[in-house]
């Protein structure tokens, strides 16, 4: 009997028996994934307690469960990394940057640390195309840095919501008679400093407070008690310091000599680092600065301890936990999408809703907004978010402060 039919289904099969093996052939043996972090100089310290640790634990989570899902390929393909070290210079991480793209030919790059290296970097990852989930960067200027740089993405958000959180939150503190309204504002002399202390000087103003102190330190300082014993004689309500983790030490050991108890501490960063707790103990308790978690949060103690159990020590209290969200919105977007498509990647960042360790975020013009605490105080052990107000998991601030132990 002539049935032309059978030849073609026969042929049917064939061909689609073809393309998947075409398929699995096509399939990578692993996606390349780079970064460029310091291993020496003063950004060193950030990358070994908030961005390497999360990097690496990501890396070994995922490959321990197969790998990236590619539905594309119908397979988990495995990560593997490429690392270079930028020395804590920005010319060097753009450099890296570059380099990882076009020669090693990288997937994908993660962000290098700090919002000067990131800010650096930004026009070569733009001009690739590149995502770059920024979990180090603070800056009024994001909103017109996201406009200028559509693959830029602050998940720290902008430094004005920060202090919009400190002053609403002092505000109460003054209405419920626990402060006046005196603040001694410093700050170190450097783009985070002045950015932080413009911030907060606009809000504190507008809230009423009077600033009786506000001056700035040179980088690097060794000796802030001539500032301490000036603000200490204006007998402020609220001491603010943005400051770096080795200023923040020195401003809370030459306060204490000082005497310079007042109502609310602030300092950071650094404040939210393991290392701090550790060096003072108990006297800690009541010290406010940058960050804070929500101690009770059941996702939050599971990441704490799958992060000590990969590092063997605990992660700082605030862009540790952001640096590994990031990590979880590339995964689940290149899950999604089902292959290695940086555009459709992209694309998928900025519309999706993404499961992470802070919960359901989304980035809105490439913005993470509502999911950090912004100020965080050492509570019981644990530096808890008490600002906003509204946030889920929020503790009431402890004002005033226990006195200097």
């Amino acid at each position: 009997m002539n049935r032309p039919w059978i030849g073609e289904a026969l042929a049917a099969v064939a061909l689609t028996c073809a393309c998947s093996s075409a398929l699995a052939q096509e399939a990578p043996k692993s996606v390349r994934i780079g970064w460029s972090l310091a291993k020496s100089g003063p950004n060193a310290a950030l990358t070994d307690i908030t961005i390497r640790p999360n990097y690496t634990m990501w890396v070994n989570e995922v490959n321990a469960a197969g790998g990236l899902m590619l539905k594309a390929h119908g397979k988990r393909v495995p990560i593997e990394t490429v690392e270079y070290d930028d020395r804590s210079s920005t010319e060097e991480t753009v450099r890296a940057v570059e380099r990882l793209i076009t020669q090693d030919k990288v997937a994908f790059v993660l962000p290098p640390a700090g919002t000067g290296a990131n800010i650096a970097a930004a026009p070569t990852f733009a001009k690739h195309g590149m995502p770059q989930l920024g979990t180090t960067v603070q800056t009024e200027r994001a909103p017109e840095l996201a406009k200028r740089w559509p693959n830029l993405f602050f998940l720290l958000g902008d430094n004005r919501l920060y202090a919009d959180a400190l002053m609403n939150m002092l505000e109460a503190a003054r209405k419920a008679g626990k402060i006046g309204d005196r603040i001694a504002m410093v700050h170190v002399a450097d783009g985070f400093g002045v950015e932080n202390a413009s911030a907060a000087r606009k809000q504190a103003l507008s809230h009423g407070f009077k600033l009786v102190v506000d001056k700035s330190y040179p980088p690097g300082s060794q000796d802030l008690s001539p500032l301490l014993n000036e603000i200490k004689a204006q007998a402020p309500d609220v001491f603010i310091a943005y400051s770096y983790p080795p200023d923040t030490v020195l401003l809370t050991d030459q306060a204490r000599v000082a005497g310079l108890n007042t109502k609310v501490f602030f300092t950071g960063v650094g404040t939210q680092f393991p290392f701090f707790r550790t060096k003072y103990g108990a006297s800690a308790e009541g010290q406010m600065g940058l960050g804070g978690i929500d101690g009770d949060s059941p996702r939050v103690r599971d990441y704490l301890a799958r992060f000590k159990a990969a590092n063997g020590k605990d992660p700082e209290n605030w862009a540790s936990a952001v640096t590994y969200a990031s990590l979880q919105v590339l995964q689940q977007a290149i899950e999604r999408v089902g292959r290695i498509d940086r555009e459709a990647v992209l694309k998928e960042i900025k519309s999706g809703s993404f499961d992470t360790v802070l919960g359901t975020i989304r980035l809105d013009n490439q913005v993470l907004d509502g999911a950090t605490f912004m100020v965080g105080q050492w509570q019981n052990g644990v530096f808890q978010g008490v600002a906003p107000h509204d946030m889920a998991g929020v503790k009431p601030p402890v004002i005033p402060k226990p006195a200097w132990q």
